[in-house]
């Protein structure tokens, strides 16, 4: 598989990784656009949030609660920040491995563009 995520899973591309265990991996994104810009991943590979089922709910749940935590560990949860999943080109999606996108550590802005 030629999927860039897929790569800094199994860390045959080095990536600012700040949390990981067995179903989830979160690190730094290479083209921040807030001062903390984090990506939160499953490690199996899903394209997009279309392919997403209802055997998957606890897996989306697990992302955005692993989000919260960093935000917290991070030292921005209580100012705020923002969670954004991306969807299709229209949507925004670079990279076709559904990611969750935290970002924080300054005011956001909507709508967002």
């Amino acid at each position: 598989m030629d999927c860039l995520f897929c790569k800094i899973i199994d860390h045959s591309i080095k990536s600012n990784i700040i949390y990981e265990d067995e179903t989830l991996l979160a690190f730094d994104d290479i083209r921040p656009q807030a001062p903390q810009h984090k990506l939160i991943i499953p490690k199996r590979h899903i394209e997009t949030i279309n392919e997403l089922t209802e055997d998957d709910a606890n897996l989306v749940g697990q992302m955005v609660l692993t989000a919260k935590q960093i935000a917290k560990d991070l030292g921005i949860d209580q100012d705020g920040f923002r969670l954004v999943f991306n969807c299709n080109r229209h949507g925004g999606q670079e990279v076709y491995h559904i990611h969750l996108h935290l970002l924080g550590g300054r005011q956001m802005h909507w709508p967002p563009g």
